[in-house]
């Protein structure tokens, strides 16, 4: 998780800046759509580039005592290469990853950012102060920071989920009794939904994803205000 997260973070954070720089001048599109289409563009390229290392992850994850059909990080990606396909097998899930990871990120993205603008807008003097390395700047508070960040994730969660459960039986594959009704992102949506309804089925988990979700995105995005002032790029 760790090797992954790193990269991923990372190429997501990068990313964002890059695309809202490039869509605010080149597309003249400006307000808080941009923000929008472009945590959409970074989620997505920041998935393309750690995908193989998610499905070690998840391949790994899943096994328990006594049942260890990999040994390590390296035996998985030597297995799995070996045995589904070579370098797609790594890629396998992608697409509900990517449908799922655009809303995610966007909206992600789109309510902190709206959040943290509103606030600074109508309420400075409660929920902001001046940038450590410029002053003329307001930020959000830590404190305020780490709720926007907490909201911003439990929403987009919510809207993405049930992509992300098929994302995870499609990386499973073989792993699954299920796995021949489940080659595509469309026959493991029907099934899940046909066999187990919506809420136990797309949504199952959720509350339980809420815990890592939330406290997750509140962290990295306040992490992610705090290093911009420590690198003076406010």
């Amino acid at each position: 998780m760790m090797i992954r997260i790193f990269p991923y973070g990372a190429i997501q954070f990068m990313a964002f800046e890059h695309y809202k720089t490039v869509i605010t001048t080149k597309l003249g599109v400006s307000g808080h759509v941009h923000r929008l289409m472009a945590g959409s563009m970074a989620g997505m390229t920041a998935v393309i580039c750690t995908y193989p290392l998610d499905m070690v992850r998840v391949r790994l994850a899943f096994q328990v005592k006594g049942e260890h059909t990999y040994t390590g990080i390296i035996h998985a990606f030597k297995t799995i290469y070996a045995k589904e396909g070579g370098f797609l097998g790594f890629y396998r899930g992608l697409m509900p990853t990517i449908l799922g990871m655009a809303p995610y990120a966007g909206v992600s993205f789109f309510t902190f950012g709206t959040l943290k603008s509103v606030g600074l807008s109508h309420a400075p003097t409660l929920l902001g102060r001046p940038s450590s390395d410029n002053p003329n700047v307001l930020v959000l508070k830590t404190h305020i920071n780490l709720l926007c960040g907490g909201v911003a994730g439990a929403i987009a969660q919510t809207i993405s989920y049930p992509f992300d459960v098929t994302r995870r039986r499609m990386q499973l594959g073989t792993v699954l009794p299920e796995f021949e009704k489940c080659l595509t992102m469309w026959e493991t949506m029907k099934y899940v939904y046909g066999h187990h309804g919506i809420r136990r089925g797309l949504y199952r988990g959720l509350s339980l994803n809420y815990i890592r979700c939330i406290p997750s995105q509140a962290v990295a995005f306040t992490t992610y205000e705090l290093m911009k002032q420590f690198f003076h790029l406010n």
